[in-house]
């Protein structure tokens, strides 16, 4: 059976703002691969390693630090999972700053299949147990700027993996689900891709005051398992059904995995640690690996900030033991 990929989210080159990217963190890195954990997804933005959307030269200088990345993580026998997060003509997060939009623009999809055809023949050493490709980031419709349909969508997954494995027949290719990460993909089961899911339902529990979420409780703080919002109740059995459509996925014979989950830090940390239990019962039900949005910070293990968290020193580390904990089990189920 295969194994299991636990770990987290590492944002060394999430967001391009005018700064370097950050270099990979060893003592972070030394400490999940101590405890077991065997994955590290990496999100980047294309605008730090391409420049005046010329996506078939890009940047030597910054290229190096995702050569860092992968080489660092599988140094210490962990599965690196490398993503394009903001790609060109596209991002969950402000698309409208794109002058192209990816999912209906010849010129941005000839821009993305170039970054992954260099990527693919760069990496063309790494066996598929070490490295795959996390094309992009939770794709959705975003009118009135950047449009998609499913068809839209589709089309430009198909191309871009047929043109991934042109250089590399044997790379493993793993496709984020529809409407930000949260929509399962039958109509790709026969792709040949992983199909990456989010562990962020109910919302109310997970981004609970996030300020970039148009989200309005008021004064109304939800609890888990029970009410999280006026009338409208979450338990397990909730998220299993949740998860229904990606179970139909995988019964045609894809593997699923959950590439972001966790609950931003103004929950209490109580409620969330209830809601990650039942989150990671789930997950183990059916066998499904998932990555923390990130290892330290708002939805990490260390210092993420939650009212009401006890923290435990660890190698010098603030980590949330009882999330911790919650984990390593996962591990070993």
């Amino acid at each position: 059976m295969m194994t299991k990929k636990i770990g987290f989210n590492f944002l060394w080159m999430f967001s391009y703002h005018g700064a370097e990217p950050e270099h990979a963190n060893a003592r972070e890195l030394d400490f999940i691969a101590a405890q077991g954990f065997n994955f590290v997804r990496i999100p980047t933005d294309y605008r730090f390693y391409v420049k005046d959307f010329e996506c078939d030269q890009p940047l030597e200088e910054y290229i190096a630090y995702i050569d860092e990345y992968i080489a660092e993580v599988n140094r210490r026998g962990m599965h690196a999972s490398l993503n394009i997060h903001r790609a060109p003509g596209y991002c969950i997060n402000r698309p409208d700053i794109e002058k192209y939009n990816l999912w209906r623009d010849e010129e941005a999809q000839l821009g993305f299949i170039a970054l992954w055809k260099f990527f693919a023949d760069r990496y063309k050493s790494i066996p598929s147990e070490l490295l795959s490709f996390d094309l992009v980031n939770e794709p959705s419709n975003s009118p009135p700027t950047h449009p998609c349909t499913r068809a839209d969508h589709e089309k430009v997954i198909r191309r871009t993996i047929s043109e991934i494995h042109s250089v590399d027949p044997s790379r493993e290719i793993v496709i984020d689900g529809f409407d930000g990460g949260g929509t399962a993909l039958p109509e790709l089961a026969d792709c040949g891709a992983i199909h990456s899911g989010r562990g962020y339902a109910p919302f109310q529990i997970t981004h609970y005051k996030a300020e970039w979420v148009k989200m309005n409780l008021g004064d109304f703080v939800p609890t888990y398992p029970g009410e999280v919002a006026p009338g409208q109740k979450w338990d397990i059995d909730s998220l299993r059904e949740y998860y229904r459509p990606w179970r139909e996925v995988e019964s045609t014979g894809c593997r699923v995995h959950i590439g972001e989950c966790g609950v931003y830090n103004k929950l209490p940390n109580e409620t969330a640690l209830s809601w990650f239990r039942d989150f990671a019962a789930v997950m183990d039900e059916n066998r499904w690996g998932y990555a923390l949005w990130n290892f330290k910070g708002s939805f990490g293990i260390c210092e993420h900030g939650r009212p009401g968290t006890a923290y435990t020193d660890i190698g010098g580390l603030k980590i949330d033991k009882a999330m911790l904990d919650v984990m390593l089990r996962s591990l070993k189920a």
